[in-house]
């Protein structure tokens, strides 16, 4: 019997590519489930604001595979002029477009369903998903989509025991600047790609304070340059971290490091995929901090922007640990332990803000239908828990080792299977596979439990 049916829940970006996909495909119908008001934007295209960019050109930003120029072509014709780094919200505009044109073509095969779905039950005839409220939905099949889980609060910080409002869990959700001054000092616990988004907010709100950023290494990300040749490997590395640093350090000799970087694009989850467990917690351990600030680079003028605010003492970027948080007055008394150093210094700060970028970790996870579906054993923590475990078709692995036909994750919530599947070039294929894997898909009832 055909797969007639998918529910796909989470309208994000790529909750939506799937949806945009099985239409193309000639596929199921689907029913797109998204809690929030809008789908095709996510958080990355939806809380942006205008001044944070895209970190990836317009070129290689097409939300299709097949069709490589789509994306510029679109802004050619409802934003021209607008190139290179494009704002995110530009971005999310033009998700929404996709998503709308894409039903328009195929009328009655898609419905977008506001609602929050809470759990899955596989059944001898599909799916039946429970929505909050009661309501409920069957299917053939259920992909879920989840996005980005929310960082964790770090080791030996309490926000419970901190001044209302003077600890942030999430930067995304309320106003992180509201009720500071030109004499309050905010802290940013990461120094990655979210608290460059931070400061950048900031900068364009007119924030007179200073911004203080603390992780691990200290390490922010490089900036892109402009007229760099792409330039192609002959050969994959050895799937070893060491193998990696030794592949990249020659080719840097020999090309621009971001070219050198760029040419294991094609490789990179081919040596994931060939490492180990023991190997990949080596590469997590020792290079990811590396990895992820050449690898995921700033718009030149957002680098400029962030270069002329630590030039004037307005960001200040600190390497070392967190080891706890203390009300003092109406903020917090920070302590931390700067990198190779044995002592402890402090710091006061009117507000922190948990800038450590998205987590992974499925037995942490306090969403109902992660939860739920955890706690009945139809998915399981990667083993290195930083994702949901999936094959290499992306169906979910249940906590019995058997992959699952009715059951599907999509997004950056595979990292543990894939590791580069957070950007848009990575997840646009991954949309694509499992679009063609379910309009393809014939299951015999029962099969699959």
């Amino acid at each position: 019997m055909k797969r007639d049916h998918v529910a796909i829940v989470g309208g994000g970006f790529s909750g939506t590519l799937l949806a945009v996909n099985l239409l193309r495909h000639e596929g199921p119908r689907a029913t797109l489930i998204e809690r929030r008001q809008h789908t095709a934007r996510g958080v990355a295209y939806s809380a942006a604001h205008p001044d944070h960019l895209l970190n990836v050109r317009a070129e290689n930003m097409s939300a299709l595979p097949d069709d490589p120029d789509h994306f510029v072509r679109w802004l050619e014709e409802h934003r021209p002029g607008v190139g290179g780094f494009v704002p995110r919200l530009v971005y999310g505009d033009y998700l929404d477009a996709l998503l709308a044109e894409t039903m328009a073509r195929a009328p009655g095969r898609l419905e977008v369903l506001q609602a929050e779905a809470v759990d899955v039950v596989l059944a001898a005839g599909g799916v039946a998903l429970s929505l909050a409220g009661g309501a409920g939905l069957a299917a053939d099949s259920a992909v879920l989509a989840p996005g980005n889980l929310p960082p964790h609060t770090p080791a030996g910080i309490d926000p419970a025991a901190l001044p209302a409002g003077s600890y942030v869990t999430d930067p995304w959700h309320g106003d992180i600047l509201s009720g500071l001054g030109p004499d309050d000092t905010l802290l940013v616990l990461g120094t990655g790609l979210t608290m460059i988004d931070i400061a950048l907010l900031a900068e364009a709100r007119g924030f007179e304070g200073r911004i203080v950023a603390l992780s691990r290494h200290g390490l922010v990300p490089r900036a892109h340059a402009r007229g760099v040749p792409a330039t192609k490997r002959s050969e994959r590395p050895a799937p070893t971290a060491s193998a990696m640093i030794a592949a990249l350090r020659e080719r840097a000799g020999k090309v621009d490091w971001r070219a050198a970087v760029d040419e294991l694009r094609p490789y990179t989850q081919g040596l994931w995929r060939a490492m180990d467990v023991a190997e990949r917690k080596r590469f997590l351990r020792h290079l990811r901090p590396w990895w992820d600030v050449h690898r995921h680079r700033l718009a030149p003028s957002v680098a400029k922007t962030i270069e002329a605010m630590r030039a004037d003492g307005r960001l200040t970027i600190l390497a070392g640990k967190a080891t706890g948080a203390a009300p003092e007055g109406d903020g917090i008394r920070l302590s931390y332990r700067p990198r190779h150093a044995g002592t402890q210094e402090t710091l006061w700060v009117r507000r922190i803000v948990n800038g450590t970028g998205p987590q992974g970790d499925l037995t942490a996870t306090r969403e109902p239908l992660l939860v739920n579906l955890r706690d009945k054993g139809l998915l399981r923590a990667d083993p290195l828990r930083i994702g949901i475990d999936v094959d290499q078709e992306s169906r979910a692995i249940a906590a019995d080792g058997a992959s699952s036909d009715r059951l599907t994750v999509i997004g950056p919530m595979t990292r543990g299977a894939f590791w580069e599947i957070v950007a848009v070039p990575d997840i646009r294929r991954q949309a694509w596979s499992v679009a063609r894997r379910l309009s393809n898909a014939q299951w015999v009832e029962g099969e699959g439990l």
